[in-house]
């Protein structure tokens, strides 16, 4: 049974937990540049390089995520989410990118089995891929709208490196995450899918989209049904929000893509709205309390927190839904009438 249909298995049992944010964990560990910068010499300021540590502290990454796995989640996704050519490029380290995937998934992996070891449930390894800090969709200059800095085939590029990399650790599923272009979502779709021909092998998908404001829409102005419209093609294992707001700011957006999509629905809020410090100060039990609201109606089938969440919220988070049911995928054909879209018919 391959990595996809393993999943596929084990959600239909049971609501699925993923992981907390690494980001979060790392700044509570007050760190400084030379605890991010190790024996490497770069030449420039590394404090601030999260994924850096999968090579200079593999020790606290692999902390992290055990803690993680410990508390209940069963998706375990890498330290990676600007391990790629693009935004290492701020730090001097694009020559690291291959190094910085291949230990993140490695760092994970082993937690995972670890873990598994312990209590005998099966972790997934979700590659982590966030979205860089370009877009293929706005200018970056108010004076020409028509300028991009980068390109359709050299964002996939900058994909198909890091995925490359990332399943060469062992990462088994691509997570395409926090996504606020649309565009730059599918160039990463296209860079799995030339990983995918080049292993021989399905390489499944998982996508996540961030909105930017409560209509529900991501930065490249597309809302939750055109996002699925434009990525329904690449039949993802799952797809959902993360980010954004807290759970409950996200449940009708949720509630709509659970409506629509005939995958799986995988959803991991922030632990409420940040403060003016930026820091996220809502307790575990109120955010779990609110995805607990997900679960009661049956709107998702993997839940897990994103920036401020901790060890504590995802524990508290399986703990809320442990025992409902997960949300069931009706056939294609039926999400294809909700949607509105009339399902092609052959000819005899």
């Amino acid at each position: 049974m391959n990595i996809a249909e393993q999943l596929k298995r084990a959600a239909a049992e049971r609501i699925l937990i993923k992981d907390g944010a690494y980001g979060t964990q790392i700044q509570a560990r007050k760190l400084g540049e030379a605890d991010y910068r190790g024996a490497l010499d770069l030449g420039r300021d590394q404090k601030g390089n999260n994924d850096l540590l999968n090579l200079t502290r593999p020790d606290l990454i692999g902390a992290i995520a055990a803690d993680f796995a410990a508390a209940g989640a069963e998706i375990l996704a890498t330290n990676s989410f600007n391990a790629n050519r693009i935004s290492m490029a701020d730090y001097g380290a694009e020559h690291l990118v291959r190094d910085i995937n291949v230990a993140a998934a490695r760092i994970i992996g082993e937690a995972a089995r670890a873990a598994q070891a312990k209590d005998g449930r099966r972790r997934f390894i979700a590659g982590a891929l966030g979205p860089t800090n370009k877009t293929l969709s706005l200018s970056p200059d108010v004076n020409d709208p028509g300028y991009r800095e980068i390109d359709f085939d050299f964002l996939s590029d900058v994909y198909v490196e890091q995925i490359e990399a990332l399943v060469e650790g062992g990462a088994e599923i691509v997570l395409i995450e926090t996504v606020f272009d649309t565009l730059n979502a599918k160039a990463a779709i296209h860079a799995a899918k030339i990983v995918e021909q080049k292993l021989g092998r399905e390489l499944p998908i998982m996508l996540s989209m961030t909105i930017t404001d409560l209509s529900g829409r991501n930065l490249s102005g597309h809302c939750i049904e055109a996002f699925w419209a434009s990525v329904r093609h690449a039949r993802p294992l799952s797809i959902g929000l993360n980010c954004s707001f807290g759970a409950a700011q996200l449940r009708a957006h949720i509630a709509s893509l659970s409506r629509i999509a005939d995958c799986l629905i995988m959803a991991y809020p922030n632990a409420g709205l940040p403060n003016d410090l930026g820091d996220y100060d809502e307790c575990p039990e109120t955010t779990s309390s609110q995805v607990r609201q997900w679960a009661e109606q049956r709107i998702v089938n993997i839940v897990g927190g994103c920036c401020g969440t901790t060890p504590a919220h995802i524990r508290s988070i399986a703990e809320q839904v442990e025992g409902f049911a997960p949300r069931a995928i009706p056939h294609r054909t039926a999400r294809m009438q909700l949607a509105g879209i009339a399902p092609m018919v052959l000819a005899a």
